[in-house]
């Protein structure tokens, strides 16, 4: 049961709430020392179902830390009635507390409602339009871990709930150190349905910077594991990011929010199936990422399949048993016709000769079994029958020939690429063998889907892909084909996209996913980036993405934003130590090539800057980012160094722009540009 509304008191209400964080506290540590102190000796029946639970009892701990600095709950919903019952004349309502995770007392009543929970969700939706039943919203303000302020909506007045919410808006703009950080205090209507869309359903959310696509993505999956724990704990979850810097810039999302068990990959992680040593120039890596690229290597691959020339004649005893070579062909034409993966139908294979084999044994009057037909499989006659018709493949050894030979490739990719298109794939100097070839990060997704065709890829229940615009159609593919029984979460933003073979629409980028059915969200409405600087960098949208709805900042505070003319290193030295001085966390942002300059003046000033990822600390605030892996980055003050730099340091102009709207946009507070060159013309 949950806790009463108390009638009104004399006594201080904020020493009341006080008074029931401390109780939650006290509660949850003792939901945590009665995990600990679980003894599976007695129930469990062998050695591995005891270190499986085992290992389920150490997670269950870990979920039940109380992070210090994080508040245990941040809203308290006051219903008019109780949830799911009908309302009745004089019925009293009920009392919840939303917080992060679920808290229980020694009775078993809940203290803490988890956010994820139904009764939580008119949190984050009820209005004065639509109350939810609820008369009362209270948000807490917290310093470090304490309780110092509370906030009251009475959605039964109008006036009083039409007003801005001063703590929400104190918690969005809130100084930041460390890794990202959860928003669940902050889950605006909007962000609350994605969030809280069903697990069957595909969804693709557009947000431009500031509108919190990456933080409601982390959310999903963080709702997803509470709603369907069983069935997502059999097929698995993964977040797919653009790099490791991003990974770890918001690894410690989930663990906030008590979930554990969500796996974090690269794209090429995920295709790691080759040492990467090479790169490739953009035009190439752009041939390689297109998806026709697909049908080239089912191409290549079943061009090793031949008809037999020679009938199949397997010898038992005295008996010699002949199939001839066209009823052999039947049964490869057959396989092919199936459409199965290459590698199950060659496995296959051996079986359906042996099994027409059979029935030549038994029109001979004799009564096989299925141990005969095991037999006939594993003979050496239709071993080698095998070997000749429906040879194994080696996705690397495929992809290898293809990339290394003009006339091999020539023959599959007819009619699909022309003749510069084929030049441009096939390696400078061809490498002798797998293991010396210099793989580039295209060339192993190509090896990816080389492996699928042959072995089928294991399916997750769910995958969040994060910056999807960035990716090729090769790269969609690799992704789709482990969700292809489950659901993805696609979170992009098409004006960002910063690669020549970058997203042109997402039902495009959807439909190579496997997931054309997925709904579009778009969230336009910024809680992060400042008014002055996105209205600012929202001058590049007409050159980079036009048509695409600039962000609308909600934030009250216009933010600190200031270009300046510099003359050199001092004054970017200068404006970085000029932001020190102020509360929050300073990235200093500037095109890769001006990085080991910059890196020299820091020193020489005295300021030892952080490598993107690197978590920033209270003694040290100030990160060092290339252009290039700035991306879903964010400090609460940016310098930016010579916009042009960041733009000329792109293979083209488009993809320079988008680069340094990127750049622009990763300031939570205020951004200073400094230029000694001219700034782009598209910034006015």
């Amino acid at each position: 049961m949950s806790t009463p509304v108390p009638p009104p008191t004399p006594d201080d209400p904020l020493a009341r709430e006080r008074a029931h964080l401390v109780s939650s506290r006290s509660a949850l540590r003792a939901m945590r020392e009665d995990a600990e102190a679980l003894d599976i000796a007695d129930v469990t029946a062998n050695w591995v179902n005891a270190a499986v639970l085992q290992r389920q009892i150490e997670d269950r701990v870990k979920a039940l830390a109380d992070l210090s600095g994080t508040p245990l709950f941040f809203g308290r919903l006051d219903y008019l009635h109780a949830p799911g019952a009908e309302a009745a004349e004089g019925a009293g309502g009920e009392r919840f507390y939303i917080g992060r995770r679920h808290v229980h007392d020694a009775a078993g009543d809940p203290m803490v409602i988890d956010w994820r929970a139904p009764v939580s969700q008119p949190f984050y939706r009820a209005s004065p339009k639509d109350p939810m039943d609820i008369g009362l919203r209270r948000r807490f303000g917290y310093t470090g871990g304490d309780l110092t302020a509370y906030e009251d909506e009475h959605l039964s007045d109008p006036a009083e709930a039409a007003a801005t919410s001063r703590l929400l808006q104190r918690e969005i703009e809130r100084p930041r150190v460390g890794p990202m950080r959860d928003i669940v205090a902050t889950i605006q209507p909007e962000q609350d349905e994605i969030v809280r869309a069903g697990l069957s359903g595909s969804v693709c959310v557009q947000g431009g910077p500031g509108t919190g696509k990456t933080a409601v993505g982390l959310h999903r999956v963080a709702y997803l594991l509470y709603a369907h724990r069983e069935r997502l704990a059999r097929t698995g979850t993964l977040v797919v990011g653009p790099n490791r810097s991003f990974l770890h810039y918001i690894e410690q999302v989930l663990p906030a929010l008590g979930e554990l068990t969500v796996r974090q990959a690269t794209v090429d992680d995920l295709v790691a199936h080759v040492e990467v040593r090479g790169t490739d120039d953009p035009a190439t890596a752009a041939v390689k990422g297109d998806a026709r690229m697909a049908l080239v290597l089912r191409r290549a691959l079943y061009a090793g399949i031949t008809p037999p020339a020679e009938p199949v004649v397997v010898v038992r005893g005295s008996r010699h048993w002949r199939l001839p070579a066209h009823e052999v062909a039947e049964i490869v034409g057959g396989l092919l016709e199936r459409d199965i993966r290459y590698g199950a139908a060659r496995e296959a294979l051996p079986q359906r000769i042996a099994h027409a084999v059979l029935v030549r044994m038994e029109r001979a009057g004799e009564a096989p079994d299925d141990r005969v037909q095991d037999a006939v499989a594993r003979n050496t006659a239709v071993k080698a029958a095998v070997k000749a018709v429906w040879p194994q493949a080696d996705p690397a050894k495929l992809v290898h020939r293809l990339l290394s030979d003009p006339d091999h490739l020539a023959e599959h990719a007819e009619g699909v690429f022309d003749a510069d298109e084929q030049k441009a794939l096939l390696w400078a100097r061809p490498a002798r063998s797998v293991r010396s070839a210099r793989w580039s990060p295209a060339d192993a997704v190509l090896i990816d889907e080389a492996a699928d065709l042959i072995e089928r890829t294991p399916s997750l229940g769910h995958v969040v892909l994060d910056e999807a615009q960035d990716l090729s159609p090769m790269q969609y593919r690799a992704v789709g084909r482990r969700c292809t029984t489950g659901s993805v979460t696609v979170l992009g933003d098409l004006a960002q996209g910063t690669t020549p073979w970058a997203t042109r629409s997402w039902a495009e980028a959807l439909a190579h996913l496997g997931k054309a059915d997925a709904v579009v969200e778009e969230l336009t409405a910024g809680f992060r980036v400042p008014t002055d600087v996105i209205a600012y960098a929202s001058r590049l949208l007409p050159h980079i993405a036009p048509g695409l709805a600039p962000v609308e900042s909600v934030r009250e505070n216009p933010g600190f934003f200031e270009v300046r003319a510099a003359t050199g290193t001092d004054d970017v030295t200068g404006a970085c130590r000029e932001l020190l001085a102020r509360e929050g966390s300073v990235g200093l942002i500037a095109a890769d090539a001006r990085v080991p300059e910059l890196a020299g003046a820091l020193a020489a000033a005295g300021l030892a800057p952080l490598a993107p990822g690197e978590e920033t600390t209270r003694e040290s605030r100030l990160t060092l980012v290339p252009a290039s892996l700035a991306k879903g980055l964010e400090y609460d003050y940016v310098v930016l160094d010579e916009p042009g730099a960041v733009v000329d340091g792109e293979p083209d102009e488009r993809t320079g722009l988008r680069r340094l709207y990127v750049c622009l946009t990763r300031a939570v507070s205020g951004l200073i540009v400094t230029h000694a060159a001219a700034l782009p013309a598209q910034l006015g």
